[in-house]
């Protein structure tokens, strides 16, 4: 076993805090990383706090891991020492269901293991990237090309493929009229993917506060949702909607802007459920969907399509004693567009 530094959340209610945890011995097929960069992602903090429910403590959040490969176990073929390497939102699944043998392993019917605070064992469960080191097995591990540098790397292995997998998925591309709803740290990542598969892209925003970086990022068009003008301006517009934010929308509003055939899909999680009228849905026969992170096989494509297009997130590198003060500015949407803790600082 090998004990690391780690930072971890062990109540609710209390700050993460250093500590030290064991990671396993190598495996024949394991990867042991040495972690450069991990991402702060909205979805560490609720788990931290325990506003999803369910989480276990101690737990150490990250699922957006960048590094490089520090040993490798005897049958390991995928990845040698030395390599650029990441690791995203799950560390494993059963391999034979439909989902996994199709490439949707994120979609597991059987046991898909996130990265962090899920149960592997008795009383044991998965520890995330706010570490030195981690332990992965080799199909769970990407590479990173050299075209991509580790610390804006590390925030697409879940806001990139979290927006790729959808924009993939819904056809995407030149002719295709694509809206983001938020520019935060997934609405901008977003952008930018959707804009270097050629489609033409509309920001949807409350306020036009960060329209310049919008258009930079490679938006067309910049429209403030607090116009009530803006909605009848973009009646029956979009094929796609992507919708990045967490809280209740009224999605009848934003159903209305799409077009014949159209789609709108989730990817933030609201609290409360999700209200939407019938006409709203048969109207244009328009769909509510939504999507999680995409497979393995699809987030190597992401990755290598993002290093051949010069796409990275928008980030601030922090030291990992400022991590419970990015907690509280993410919340508060203080920060443009996405924190990445410097591992080297544990």
């Amino acid at each position: 076993m090998l004990t690391v530094s780690a930072y971890a959340a062990t109540r609710a209610d209390g700050p993460l805090e250093k500590v030290g945890i064991e990671r396993r011995d190598l495996g024949p097929l394991d990867v042991l990383i040495e972690i450069k960069y991990s991402g702060i992602c909205h979805s560490d903090i609720h788990t931290a706090r325990n506003e999803w429910g369910g989480t276990h403590y101690p737990v150490v959040p990250g699922h957006e891991i960048a590094g490089v490969v520090a040993a490798v176990g005897s049958e390991v073929t995928l990845h040698e020492v030395g390599d650029r390497v990441g690791v995203g939102c799950f560390v494993d699944s059963c391999g034979a269901c439909d989902a996994c043998t199709s490439g949707d392993e994120q979609y597991c019917t059987k046991r898909v293991v996130q990265t962090y605070n899920s149960r592997i064992g008795d009383g044991e469960y998965t520890m995330g990237g706010y570490s030195t080191h981690i332990v992965v097995t080799e199909g769970f591990v990407l590479s990173i090309p050299d075209g991509l540098a580790l610390d804006v790397a590390a925030p697409l292995l879940c806001a990139g493929i979290t927006l790729y997998s959808p924009l993939r998925h819904w056809g995407a591309g030149p002719g295709k009229q694509v809206a983001i709803i938020g520019m935060g740290g997934l609405g901008h990542v977003g952008v930018k993917i959707a804009a270097a598969l050629g489609a033409e892209v509309t920001v949807l925003s409350q306020t036009l506060s960060k329209q310049d970086d919008g258009l930079r990022f490679g938006a067309h068009h910049y429209c403030a949702t607090s116009d009530p003008a803006t909605f009848k301006a973009l009646r029956s517009r979009f094929d796609l909607i992507l919708n990045t934010v967490s809280v209740n929308l009224d999605i009848d509003l934003y159903m209305s802007t799409l077009a014949v055939n159209g789609a709108l899909v989730e990817l933030g999680l609201p609290e409360k459920p999700i209200r939407v009228s019938g006409f709203s849905l048969a109207s244009n026969r328009r769909s509510l969907a939504g999507s999680m992170v995409g497979g393995i096989a699809e987030t190597q494509e992401m990755l290598d399509f993002c290093a051949e297009h010069g796409i990275g997130a928008e980030i601030e590198v922090i030291p990992a004693d400022r991590i419970n003060e990015a907690y509280d500015r993410v919340v508060r949407s203080d920060v443009r567009y996405r924190f990445v803790i410097d591992a080297g600082t544990f």
